[in-house]
C-alpha cells in the first residue's frame, strides 16, 4: 500500500502554518501585555502621587449667632471637629455644637473657677491647648477645655469641661502685684513661664520650676524673676514654647530676648522689621517656634527666623508674601505644619505654606471683620468669629508642603545658613520642618549609576571583545558561562560584602587600592609588550587565543605587592594616617562607605549584563566580513577597529545602556554600601542616597496616604522616568548604528 506524499506534506505544512500562528500570537500577546502592565505601573504611580499637587479648598460648613454678650477673647474646636467651645473676656467658656444638624446649639456655659474679675487673656502656642486670664493683682489662672469621652448604652457621648492641668495654683506673675495688662505665657515639661505687661508699664519676665516637696510630696513652683528694658509702647508680647525666647513688639520694632536663664535675660537683637513705608500690625510665631511671622499694613507676611552669622546666631528676613491685602488684622499658625492663616477686617482668609513659600488658597469666609480665629487640631477645619456670628469651615489641604519649586529647587529652611538641597523627611519631633528635596536622592542615584560604569563598562567591554574575537573556542566555553553565572549572585551578597568586607578592608589599605587601580592595567600592558620580545620558540608553547591565562599570576602578585608597600607608601606620602591627611591637607571627607565602594561591588553586579549582551554582539559579526578584511591585507586589530566593532556597535551600545539600567535601578547594594547620606558631592570618598535605596528605606515607615508617603511613589516615578529616558535613548542609538553600518 503506498500512501499519499501530496496529503501528507499538506498536512504537514497546515500543522506548521498553525503551530507558527500560534506563537507569533502568543509572543503577540506577551508582548502586549509587557506595555499593558508598564502602562499600568506607570498610570498607578500618576494615581498615588496626582494629590500632592492638588490646591487647597475651604467650604463653609456652617454659622450660629453666639448668645454671650461681650468681646470674644479666643475660641476652639475639640480633634473630632464636633464640639466648638468660646472663651470670653469677662471669664465664661460656652461650648456649642459644631457639626450636624443641630450645628450652633450650645451645649453648657461653663465660669472659670475664680472669685476675681480677669483684665486680660493669653493663649499659648496651638499645640498646647492652654489659655490664661490675667487678673489685677498680678496673678494669671492657666486653663484647658477639655472633652470627657464615654459610652452609654454603647453610644459615644462627648461631655465638654474646664480643666485646670496645673491644678487651681494662680502663678504670681509680677512680685509688685500689678494688675497684668498684656500677656504672654507657655508651658515647657516641668516650668511654666509668663511674660507680661504690667499697669505701672513694666515688662516682666516670670519663671516657675515644678519642685516635689519631699516631706508631702506636693508639687511646688519656684518662681525666678527678671525685668526686661523696652523703650517706648509694648504692642505685643510673644513667648516660645519651650520658654527659651521672649518676643516684645514696639511699635515697629521687635526686641528678641534669649530667657534661657530667668534671672538673666539677655537681649540678644532689635529687629528693625517694617517693610518700606509700612508699619507693623501683628506678628505671630509659627509651629515649632523657629520662625517669626510679621504682617506691615501694606499687605506684606514676612517669615524671619535664626542663621549664623559674623555675629553668631541671628534673626534674619527669610522670605516674604505679598498678600495684597492692606487690612490685616491676624497671622494664625498651625499645631504642627508651617501653615499660616491671615484674616482681615473684610471677612477674607488667606491660607500660606513658608516652606514652599505658596499660596495656597484666597477667599472670603465671613461678611465683615474676623476678630478671632482658630484651626482644629487636625487642620481639617478653623473656627472664626466675625462681630457675633460664628463661622465653621472645612479646609482640604493634605499637602502643603509639596510645590515642584520645593521638590526641584533650592529651599531656606528653618535654622540652615542659606537655601539648600535637602532630604530629611522625618524626626523626632512634630515641630520638625520635613525637606522633601528630590535633588539629592536623584544626583545620588546618578553618582553611583556614574561610578559603576566607570569600573565596569572598560572590564566588561574589553574582556566581551577578547573573549569573542580573541580567545580560542575551548577557553571560551569556560570563561563565557563563568562570567555570565556571577549575574545570579544575589546582589544583597554584593551589597554584604561590600558594606562589612570591602569597605573595612579600602579604609585600612587605602593605598593599596590607588596603586592596584593604577597599577593593574600598566602591568598588563608591561607584560604584554614584554610577552612580544620574548623568542618565538617560547611564545609558540602557549595555544593561540589562550594568553590571557599568563595574566592570572600578573594579577596576584601585583595585588600582593600592592598591600605589602601599602603601609610604606602611607607613611613616606601621607604622614602615616590617609584619612587625616584627606581631610586635614585636601579638605576631603573619608566616609568608610562610599563611593569608591559601591562602583566596585555595584560594577561587578553590571559586568556580567554588558559583557554577556557585548560579547554575543561582537561573536554575532559574520564571519565573511573580518575574513575578507583580512584577505584585503588588514591586520587583526585594523579589522577589529574597522569592520568587526562597527558592525557590533548596535549591540554593544545596547549592552551599555543594559548596564546603566541595571545601576540606576540597582537598590540592595547602594542600601548596605553606602551610608545613605542624601548629599551632593562628586567626591569618590563620599557616599550618597539613591531614589532606590530611599524608597526601600523609608517606605516601611510612611504613613499611608501621607505627603511622605505620596513623594517616596513621586520617587519612584522619577527612577521609571529615568529608566524610560535612558531604554529611549539608546533603543533610538541603536537603530541609527544599525542603519548606517547595516550595508557591511
Amino acid at each position: 500500500m503506498t500512501s499519499n506524499p501530496t496529503k501528507s506534506s499538506f498536512h504537514t505544512d497546515r500543522s506548521r502554518l498553525i503551530k507558527d500562528k500560534l506563537a507569533q500570537l502568543s509572543i503577540s500577546a506577551g508582548g502586549v501585555m509587557v506595555l499593558v502592565a508598564l502602562l499600568m505601573i506607570f498610570f498607578y504611580l500618576l494615581y498615588v502621587v496626582q494629590p500632592i499637587f492638588e490646591s487647597a479648598e475651604v467650604h463653609k460648613r456652617g454659622e450660629f449667632t453666639l448668645e454671650e454678650q461681650g468681646k470674644v477673647a479666643a475660641l476652639g474646636m475639640e480633634e473630632q471637629t464636633e464640639i466648638a467651645y468660646v472663651l470670653m473676656n469677662s471669664g465664661e467658656v460656652s461650648f456649642y455644637q459644631a457639626k450636624g444638624e443641630a450645628l450652633g446649639k450650645k451645649l453648657s456655659s461653663l465660669p472659670v473657677d475664680t472669685s476675681k474679675t480677669p483684665i486680660s487673656f493669653a493663649k499659648s502656642a496651638p499645640h498646647l491647648g492652654l489659655y490664661a486670664y490675667g487678673y489685677a493683682d498680678g496673678h494669671i489662672a492657666i486653663l484647658k477645655p477639655a472633652f470627657n469621652v464615654t459610652f452609654p448604652g454603647n453610644k459615644r457621648v462627648i461631655t465638654p469641661e474646664i480643666r485646670y492641668p496645673l491644678g487651681n495654683t494662680q502663678f504670681l506673675v509680677d512680685e509688685q502685684s500689678q494688675g497684668i495688662k498684656l500677656f504672654a505665657f507657655s508651658r515647657a515639661e516641668e516650668s511654666v513661664a509668663a511674660l507680661a505687661l504690667t499697669d505701672d508699664r513694666r515688662v516682666v519676665f516670670a519663671s516657675f520650676v515644678a519642685e516635689e516637696n519631699f516631706m508631702t510630696d506636693e508639687i511646688e513652683w519656684v518662681p525666678s524673676y527678671s525685668e526686661l528694658d523696652i523703650e517706648g509702647r509694648v504692642d505685643e508680647l510673644l513667648l516660645s514654647p519651650d520658654n527659651t525666647r521672649a518676643f516684645v513688639r514696639s511699635a515697629n520694632q521687635m526686641y528678641i530676648f534669649n530667657t534661657r536663664d530667668p534671672e538673666e535675660v539677655e537681649l540678644i537683637q532689635v529687629l528693625a522689621a517694617n517693610a518700606e513705608n509700612a508699619n507693623l500690625v501683628t506678628s505671630s510665631l509659627l509651629a515649632g517656634a523657629n520662625s517669626l511671622m510679621l504682617a506691615n499694613d501694606n499687605g506684606e507676611v514676612s517669615q524671619w527666623f535664626e542663621v549664623n552669622s559674623d555675629q553668631g546666631r541671628e534673626f534674619k528676613k527669610i522670605r516674604t508674601f505679598y498678600t495684597q491685602d492692606k487690612q490685616i488684622v491676624g497671622v494664625y499658625p498651625e499645631y504642627f505644619r508651617r501653615s499660616f492663616f491671615t484674616v482681615n477686617k473684610s471677612g477674607d482668609l488667606g491660607v500660606y505654606y513658608t516652606t514652599s513659600q505658596a499660596t495656597l488658597w484666597q477667599g472670603n469666609v465671613a461678611s465683615g471683620k474676623i476678630n478671632q480665629y482658630s484651626m482644629a487640631p487636625r487642620s481639617n477645619a478653623a473656627i472664626l468669629v466675625s462681630d457675633k456670628t460664628v463661622s465653621v469651615i472645612e479646609i482640604t489641604n493634605e499637602h502643603p508642603e509639596v510645590t515642584w519649586s520645593s521638590l526641584w529647587q533650592e529651599v531656606w529652611y528653618e535654622g540652615y545658613p542659606e537655601p539648600a538641597y535637602i532630604w530629611q523627611s522625618t524626626s523626632a519631633s512634630d515641630d520638625f520642618e520635613s525637606k522633601f528635596s528630590l535633588v539629592p536622592i536623584s544626583f545620588g542615584t546618578l553618582k553611583a549609576a556614574l561610578y559603576a560604569m566607570l569600573f565596569a563598562v572598560p572590564i566588561a567591554l574589553s574582556a566581551a571583545i577578547y573573549t569573542a574575537y580573541f580567545m580560542s573556542p575551548e577557553l571560551r566555553k569556560v570563561v563565557k558561562p563563568t562570567v555570565e553565572i556571577m549575574e545570579a549572585l544575589p546582589t544583597v551578597i554584593l551589597g554584604f560584602l561590600a558594606g562589612l568586607w570591602l569597605a573595612p578592608i579600602f579604609e585600612e589599605h587605602l593605598p593599596a587600592i590607588i596603586v592596584l587601580l593604577i597599577g593593574l592595567p600598566l602591568s598588563m600592558l608591561l607584560t604584554a609588550f614584554l610577552w612580544t620580545k620574548l623568542p618565538e620558540k617560547i611564545r609558540h608553547f602557549v595555544p593561540e587565543g589562550s594568553h590571557a591565562v599568563l595574566l592570572i599570576p600578573i594579577v596576584l602578585l601585583v595585588g600582593f605587592l600592592s598591600f605589602a608597600v601599602s603601609p610604606t607608601i602611607e607613611l613616606w606620602f601621607f604622614g602615616g594616617n590617609v584619612r587625616k591627611f584627606l581631610t586635614n591637607e585636601l579638605g576631603l571627607t573619608f566616609d568608610q562607605r562610599n563611593a569608591l565602594v559601591v562602583g566596585i561591588a555595584m560594577g561587578f553586579a553590571v559586568i556580567p549584563t554588558i559583557f554577556s549582551i557585548a560579547e554575543d554582539a561582537v561573536f554575532s559579526v559574520p564571519k565573511h566580513l573580518s575574513n575578507g578584511s583580512l584577505a584585503l591585507g588588514a591586520t587583526q586589530w585594523q579589522t577589529l577597529v574597522r569592520v568587526v566593532l562597527l558592525t557590533a556597535s548596535p549591540g554593544i551600545f545596547s549592552a551599555v545602556m543594559m548596564g546603566l539600567g541595571r545601576a540606576v535601578g540597582e537598590t540592595m547594594i547602594v542600601l548596605m554600601a553606602t551610608g545613605n547620606t542624601p548629599i551632593m558631592d562628586w567626591s569618590i570618598f563620599q557616599g550618597m542616597r539613591t531614589l532606590a535605596a530611599n524608597i526601600a528605606v523609608e517606605m516601611p515607615e510612611s504613613e499611608v496616604g501621607s505627603t511622605h508617603y505620596r513623594i517616596l511613589f513621586l520617587a519612584a516615578f522619577v527612577l521609571f522616568i529615568f529608566t524610560f529616558v535612558f531604554n529611549t535613548i539608546a533603543e533610538f542609538v541603536r537603530q541609527q548604528l544599525r542603519e548606517k553600518y547595516s550595508s557591511l
